[in-house]
C-alpha cells in the first residue's frame, strides 16, 4: 500500500481550495463576474491558462450568480504547432469554444529585426484578434491568465525601464471602451499555478515568439523576485500589498494629487507628514529570521 497517495491528495485538495478561495476573493474584491456574464476564457497553452480555466469551472459550479465559459484560443501559425491538443481537451470537457488561426508569428518574425524583443508586437497582434473574437461571441468579459507575480514583474518592468508606476491591474477597461478584461488569478501565487498544473497534467504547448527569447527582461525581473522570496520570505506579498495601498500625497505625480494648491491650514491634515514616521513591521517581516552565516 502507497501511504504517500493519501497525503498526497490531502495537499492537492489543499492546494485546489486555496486557488479557489484566492480567485473568488479577487472576484469579489474587484466585481469582475456578475449575473449573465459571458466570460470569453483567452487559452494560451500554458500552465496558467489552463489554471485559469479549471479553477473558474469549479467557481462556476457554486457561484451564486449564473455566468457562462467560452475558452478562446488564437492559433499563431508557430512552426510546429500542435494544432490538435487544445482541441482535444476541450472536446473532452465539453465545452463550447472558439480558435481563431492566423499567422502572426509570421507578421512579427517579417517586421522585427533579429535580436529585437518580440513581446510588445506580438501582444498588440494577439490583443486585436482578441477584442475582435470577443466582440462576435459577444463576451461580456475577456479573462486573462496572468497571476500576481505577472503583475509585480510589469510594475518593476515600468519603474526600472518605462519611468512609471504602473502594473497589471486586475480589472481594466480596453482603449476603445468596449470590452472589460479581468484577470481572475490576480492573488494567486505562480508556484501554486505551477504545481496545479502538474498535478492536473494538463496539456502545454510551448511558444516559440517570446517564450524563447532569453534576454527579455521580464525573466530577468523575474529572477530577481524569485531571488527576493527565496532570500526574504513574504516580501513578495507585502510587495502586492504595496500596489493595493496607495498613497498619492507621497509620491510626485501632479495629476494625482493637488501639490501646486498645497498650504497649511488650522485643522488636521489626513496623512500629513506621518509617512516618514518609520512603519510598524508587518507580519511577515517580524516572523523571518535571517538565516545564519556559515
Amino acid at each position: 500500500m502507497d501511504i504517500t497517495r493519501p497525503k498526497a491528495l490531502y495537499e492537492a485538495g489543499k492546494l485546489q481550495k486555496r486557488l479557489r478561495r484566492l480567485m473568488g476573493q479577487a472576484i469579489a474584491d474587484y466585481n469582475m463576474i456578475g449575473e449573465g456574464d459571458r466570460i470569453m476564457v483567452c487559452l494560451s497553452g500554458g500552465k496558467d491558462s489552463y489554471s485559469l480555466l479549471e479553477i473558474l469551472r469549479g467557481l462556476q459550479a457554486t457561484a451564486p450568480v449564473n455566468f457562462e465559459l467560452i475558452p478562446f484560443h488564437l492559433d499563431q501559425a508557430q512552426p510546429g504547432y500542435p494544432a490538435h491538443v487544445l482541441p482535444d481537451y476541450l472536446d473532452a470537457l465539453g465545452l463550447p469554444y472558439r480558435i481563431e488561426r492566423q499567422d502572426t508569428y509570421s507578421t512579427v518574425m517579417r517586421v522585427l529585426p533579429e535580436g529585437k524583443t518580440l513581446c510588445s508586437l506580438c501582444s498588440r497582434l494577439r490583443r486585436g484578434v482578441i477584442y475582435r473574437v470577443a466582440g462576435e461571441l459577444g463576451a461580456t468579459r475577456i479573462a486573462l491568465g496572468h497571476h500576481r507575480e505577472d503583475i509585480l514583474e510589469t510594475f518593476f518592468l515600468n519603474f526600472f525601464f518605462g519611468g512609471k508606476l504602473k502594473a497589471m491591474p486586475p480589472k481594466l477597461v480596453s482603449d476603445d471602451g468596449r470590452h472589460v478584461v479581468i484577470r481572475p488569478l490576480a492573488y494567486c501565487r505562480e508556484k501554486d499555478l505551477e504545481r496545479f498544473a502538474q498535478e492536473r497534467a494538463f496539456p502545454i504547448i510551448a511558444c516559440n515568439l517570446c517564450g524563447s527569447q532569453e534576454n527579455l527582461q521580464r525573466k530577468h525581473i523575474k529572477q530577481m523576485l524569485a531571488g527576493w522570496d527565496r532570500q526574504f520570505p513574504g516580501r513578495i506579498e507585502t510587495m502586492f500589498r504595496s500596489l493595493q495601498n496607495v498613497a498619492p500625497s507621497h509620491l510626485a505625480d501632479a495629476r494625482l494629487f493637488d501639490f501646486a494648491g498645497l498650504e497649511a491650514q488650522d485643522t488636521p491634515f489626513a496623512g500629513g507628514d506621518i509617512a516618514f514616521d518609520e512603519e510598524p513591521l508587518s507580519q511577515d517581516v517580524i516572523q523571518f529570521r535571517p538565516r545564519a552565516v556559515l
